[in-house]
């Protein structure tokens, strides 16, 4: 967050994998190119306020960012 790291996991740590929540998912919702799955997180979190920035990495894929915005 804000450049700085937070936490960091792979998906090897989760309580469910992957192919299981994909399926669990899709067997309701169809995902379309560009859909993000949130599937939860690990320890590290804290409170993220309007003008923080919060990116995301993903080995072998890229990197996403998004500012936080107030209502």
């Amino acid at each position: 967050m804000n450049g700085e790291e937070r936490q960091s996991a792979g998906t090897d740590t989760m309580l469910h994998p992957v192919a299981s929540l994909l399926a669990y998912i899709t067997a309701a919702v169809t995902l379309e190119p560009g859909d993000v799955l949130l599937t939860g997180t690990p320890a590290g979190v804290g409170p993220v306020v309007p003008g923080d920035e919060v990116a995301v990495h993903v080995s072998g894929i890229g990197s996403l960012a998004n500012p936080v915005v107030g209502r």
